[in-house]
């Protein structure tokens, strides 16, 4: 049985390295191979799909991408940018700020991605280090989806959480406000980090090698007129968020169910998220005559497509190993988890570093939890530890690094020690810290 147990967990972390090595679908493939090795070959029962967070992600995506079609997200980042021009000395705190509010609106990192070169060219107008508003603006957009009702990691929350009765209005009074205090404090950390931009060497080396122009003339002719619809969609969109919180917080106004049993039952968050969504998109597309053949070509809609197919084989894979030896892990790590419930979130942190995902990671590792007896409210202030994929840099770091043309932003030669690390472990750990007695109100 040991030896069966080591050869599991082996395969196990080997298709979660080279699913992480190819990100997205990389993950959802591997996770299907793994799968396959752990079924057939050595004769585990799949587990259930992750049917409620799959469903929940591809309502939203589907809302976003119709949102996107009809010109919402550019009007976003258009606001934004006029935000930022206003206020280039605050760049610290504005970036990061702004960038944020892209994930927890649209539930999904990609649409703060547009505004990183804005970041990065009003940081440098202003004589800033691009770094330290740059970096810090990447890591508060990606942990944003803890904050957002949005997101798929609250969605998978929502979903593991519901059978103990935790709503998710009860899940962001907690989050967002300690997602908010780690920002804030995360721009601390980086205000005063590195050199000033003027006496930074490798700045001046790309200003003497004629490398570096100041804000590029792209940049300040980007002041085009709101498109009308685009308003309309971003209002009709706000609208159904509304609508999911104002349902959320009271949920005696949701219909309610008897079952064969004789139970009443009341309609489940998860369903009313979905329903709510792709209301939201039909109205967006009706009412902002978006014609038929936009619908399809968002790049939201494909980039959401991969997030739910790594969802779908790598929670899957997961949730079948943790469910296969679901009396192992409970005798073993209860009594642990009982003295120090908080090392779960050590767990957390370790799995989506490797993972690459803070929705996947709520998928296969929340369940344990509960499994293991901790109460939803440490399991909500473990939230934040979800997010530690930004140890080994990703796309957005990567290409961030490219859009500081300063080269203030760096990633290092061993490659883990980059730009973003001090402000990912500063919002991480404060905001898991002020989570902590900001449930202390809330439950």
């Amino acid at each position: 049985m040991d030896i069966i147990f080591i050869l599991e967990l082996f395969i196990i972390f080997s298709m979660i390295a080279i699913g992480g090595r190819y990100g997205g679908i990389g993950l959802g493939v591997a996770g299907g191979l793994g799968m396959c090795i752990l079924v057939l070959v050595f004769g585990m029962q799949p587990a259930s799909l992750p049917v409620s967070v799959v469903f929940i992600i591809l309502a939203v995506i589907t809302c976003v991408s119709v949102l996107q079609s009809a010109g919402g997200l550019d009007l976003l980042v258009k606001i934004a940018e006029k935000i930022l021009k206003k206020k280039p000395q605050a760049i610290v705190f504005m970036g990061p700020l702004i960038s944020s509010t892209f994930t927890i609106f649209c539930g999904t990192t990609y649409v703060a991605f547009s505004i990183y070169p804005v970041i990065a060219e009003v940081a440098a107008q202003a004589k800033i280090r691009p770094e330290r508003a740059l970096s810090v603006s990447v890591i508060a957009a990606g942990i944003g989806v803890i904050a957002s009702p949005m997101s798929a990691a609250t969605a998978a929350m929502v979903a593991v959480l519901a059978f103990s009765g935790i709503t998710i209005v009860q899940i962001l009074m907690v989050s967002l406000p300690a997602f908010f205090i780690g920002v804030f404090l995360a721009c601390l950390s980086v205000f005063k980090r590195g050199k000033e931009l003027e006496q930074d060497e490798e700045f001046q080396r790309r200003v003497k090698a004629g490398e570096y122009h100041f804000l590029s003339e792209d940049l300040q002719n980007k002041d085009s007129e709101h498109d009308p619809m685009a308003k309309r969609s971003l209002y009709i969109f706000a609208l159904g968020i509304l609508t999911i919180i104002f349902f959320g917080t009271f949920t005696n106004l949701l219909p309610h169910y008897e079952l064969a049993n004789g139970k009443i039952e009341r309609l489940s968050t998860p369903n009313l998220i979905q329903m709510i969504m792709l209301a939201t998109a039909c109205l967006i597309m009706l009412f902002t005559k978006i014609p038929a053949n936009k619908l399809g070509e968002a790049s939201v809609f494909r980039s959401g497509l991969i997030g739910v197919v790594g969802v779908f084989g790598i929670a899957w894979m997961t949730g079948t190993f943790f469910e296969a030896y679901k009396p192992l892990f409970s005798d073993s790590l209860s009594h642990v988890v009982e003295d120090y419930p908080y090392l779960f979130g050590v767990a957390l942190f370790a799995f989506s570093m490797v993972i690459f995902s803070p929705s996947a990671t709520v998928a296969a590792l929340m369940p344990l939890g509960v499994s293991l007896g901790i109460p939803p409210q440490i399991l909500i202030v473990l939230y934040p530890c979800v997010s530690g994929d930004f140890i080994v840099p990703g796309a957005n770091q990567i290409a961030c690094v490219a859009f500081d043309r300063t080269g203030t932003t760096k990633i290092g030669k061993f490659v883990i020690n980059h730009s973003y690390l001090r402000p990912g472990f500063v919002l991480i750990i404060s905001a898991t810290i002020t989570g902590y007695f900001i449930s202390k109100l809330v439950f």
